[in-house]
Formats: structure tokens, C-alpha cells, sequence
């Protein structure tokens, strides 16, 4: 189910930048910027809380990072289809590597690397 709605994203991203004759702006590097930049307006939603845990969230604050984490998500996801990334395949592919990096008995509770001192 997620791969179809990745991909029926990835259709309405690749129509609507077409349809507004973007597709020349969508270089790899505008998008990876674009996404930086919205990850900055979604940190900035958290600016000033004392731990930005959910009770401090109000509803219009929750609407204002639904926004953002959307934004996050659709220049992503246009940024992997310009560069020809799989994103299902590539996301495996990291969870797998990341289960290699940080096995749950050497990392389980732990914020810092495991191979830190």
C-alpha cells in the first residue's frame, strides 16, 4: 500500500510540476536544497517549546507541522524521482543496514553510538 501511494504521489509531483513548466527548476540540486529548507521551517515549528513533546501542541500548531512534514515529503520524493532513486527499495535497503550498524543489544536505550565512549 505504501509503495502505490509513493508512487501515485510520485505521478501527481512529476504532472504538477509539468503543468506549471517547473521541471527545469527541479534539478537535484534546487530539490535537495528545497528539502533542507523546509526540514529548517519544520524544526522552526518546534522554536521555543520546552521539549516539543505532543501535550504542547496546539491544534493550530499540529496543522502548521502537518504542513511542513508534507513539504519535507513531497520534495523528497520528487528529488528521488529526478535522480531515479526507489524510494521502498532505498528505505529497505537503509533499515537493513541500520539493523547491521546499531543491533538492538548493543544500542537498545541508548541515544549515543554504542562504539562511543
Amino acid at each position: 500500500m505504501a509503495d502505490r501511494f509513493l508512487e501515485e504521489l510520485r505521478e501527481r509531483l512529476r504532472a504538477f510540476a509539468r503543468e506549471r513548466d517547473w521541471e527545469k527548476f527541479h534539478t537535484p540540486k534546487n530539490l535537495a536544497s528545497a528539502v533542507s529548507v523546509e526540514a529548517g521551517e519544520l524544526l522552526e515549528r518546534f522554536q521555543w517549546t520546552e521539549s516539543g513533546s505532543s501535550a504542547e501542541l496546539s491544534a493550530a500548531k499540529r496543522e502548521q507541522i502537518a504542513d511542513e512534514i508534507a513539504d519535507v515529503l513531497i520534495y523528497l520524493v520528487r528529488l528521488a524521482d529526478v535522480v531515479g532513486v526507489d524510494l521502498p527499495q532505498a528505505t529497505d535497503s537503509k533499515l537493513k543496514k541500520n539493523a547491521l550498524k546499531y543491533p538492538v543489544a548493543l544500542a537498545k536505550g541508548k541515544s549515543d553510538k554504542y562504539n562511543e565512549l
